[in-house]
C-alpha cells in the first residue's frame, strides 16, 4: 500500500510541535538529574535504546513492510547527525544549568529557515526570518548565557544546534514518502546501534534511580520525537520552527517548579517575544480568512 504524506496543516503542526516541546524539557529534567552520576555516554545509549524497546513491536504489529524503504540513505543520515547533536546537547545539560543548555538545543529554529532553503528548496520570507531572529533573541533574554567562561561547552551547544536544524529538516525531506513511525523507528535503530559501541568501555552497573532517571529520559523523549516528527509533516519546517522555543519556557517552569528560580523581568519579556515571533510563522492568508469569517466577509466551507 502505498504512503500518501499528511495534508498540510500549519496550526496542527504548531500544536503537536508545542507538546514535543513541553516533553523535551521534561525529559532535558531526567537527564539533568541522571547526569549527576550518570556518564554522558551511558544516558544517550539508555535513551536511543529505551526507543527502540518501545518501538519494536511495531513492527510486529504491521510487519517487516514497515521498515522497507527506497530513501535509506536520508534515514542514516538524519540518524547520524541527530546523535551527533544529542550526545552535544546532554553533554550542555550535565554542564550548564538546564535553561541554558535549552538554548542552545533550540536555537536550532534559526538555522532551519535557511537549511530548508538550501535543501528543500522551500520559500524563504523576511517574516519567517524574522520570526526566527526574534526568537532567538527571546531566548536569550529568558537565560541570558554567559558567553563569557563557557568556551568549549558553548561550542559544542551551537555545533549541537547547527546539527540539529539539519536532522529536522531532513524529517520534513521523509516525511513526504515515509511514515512518522518508520522516520522515527529508522532513527531509533541507527542510534541505538551507534550509540552502543562506546559501551564497551564506559558501561557499569546502574542503581534503580539511575535507571528511572535514563529509561524515563528515553520514553519521554520517544513521545517528543514522535510528537515533532508529526508536527514537521504537517507543514513547512521554516513555518514552525519557532514553537520549538517553547521549550526554554516550559524548562523555565520547571526550574521554577523544582528548584525555586522565578523568572526575571527581563525573561517575561523573552517569553512574550517568543509568542509573537512564533505567531508570525502562522500561514497569513489562513488566519486571515478565520478572522473575516467571522465577520461574515467570506462564506464558510
Amino acid at each position: 500500500m502505498r504512503y500518501e504524506a499528511p495534508s498540510q496543516s500549519v496550526w496542527r503542526g504548531l500544536a503537536l510541535l508545542t507538546l514535543s516541546a513541553f516533553l523535551f524539557a521534561t525529559m532535558g529534567v531526567f537527564i539533568r538529574q541522571a547526569s549527576h552520576t550518570v556518564n554522558n555516554e551511558t544516558i544517550v545509549f539508555f535513551r536511543n535504546f529505551t526507543a527502540s524497546i518501545m518501538l519494536l513491536p511495531l513492527v510486529a504489529i504491521h510487519g517487516t513492510g514497515l521498515l522497507k524503504t527506497h530513501v535509506f540513505h536520508k534515514h542514516l543520515w538524519r540518524g547520524v547527525v541527530g546523535l551527533a547533536a544529542m550526545y552535544g546537547f546532554f553533554y550542555a545539560i550535565a554542564k550548564l544549568p538546564l535553561a541554558s543548555a535549552m538554548v542552545f538545543t533550540y536555537s536550532s529554529p534559526v538555522f532551519i529557515p535557511l537549511i530548508a532553503w538550501l535543501f528543500l528548496k522551500e520559500k524563504i520570507t523576511v517574516r519567517m526570518m524574522i520570526a526566527a531572529v526574534l526568537g532567538f533573541g527571546g531566548v536569550l533574554l529568558i537565560c541570558r548565557p554567559d558567553m563569557a567562561g563557557m568556551g568549549f561547552i558553548s561550542l559544542v551547544g551551537i555545533s549541537a544546534s547547527l546539527l540539529a536544524a539539519m536532522a529536522f529538516v531532513t524529517v520534513r525531506s521523509l516525511s513526504g514518502t515515509e511514515p512518522v513511525i518508520r522516520i522515527v523507528l529508522y532513527f531509533s535503530l541507527i542510534s541505538v546501534t551507534i550509540s552502543a559501541v562506546p559501551m564497551l568501555w564506559a558501561w557499569r552497573p546502574l542503581n534503580v534511580e539511575e535507571y528511572a532517571w535514563v529509561v524515563g529520559a528515553g520514553i519521554l523523549a520517544t513521545l517528543s520525537q514522535l510528537a515533532m516528527s508529526r508536527a514537521y509533516s504537517l507543514a513547512p519546517a521554516g513555518r514552525i520552527g519557532p514553537a520549538a522555543y517553547l521549550a526554554i519556557v516550559f524548562a523555565g517552569l520547571w526550574a521554577w517548579i523544582l528548584w525555586d528560580e522565578l523568572p526575571e523581568t527581563l525573561a517575561v519579556v523573552g517569553i512574550v517575544i517568543i509568542f509573537l515571533a512564533t505567531l508570525m510563522c502562522l500561514d497569513k492568508p489562513l488566519f486571515w480568512r478565520k478572522i473575516t469569517r467571522r465577520k461574515g466577509t467570506l462564506p464558510a466551507r
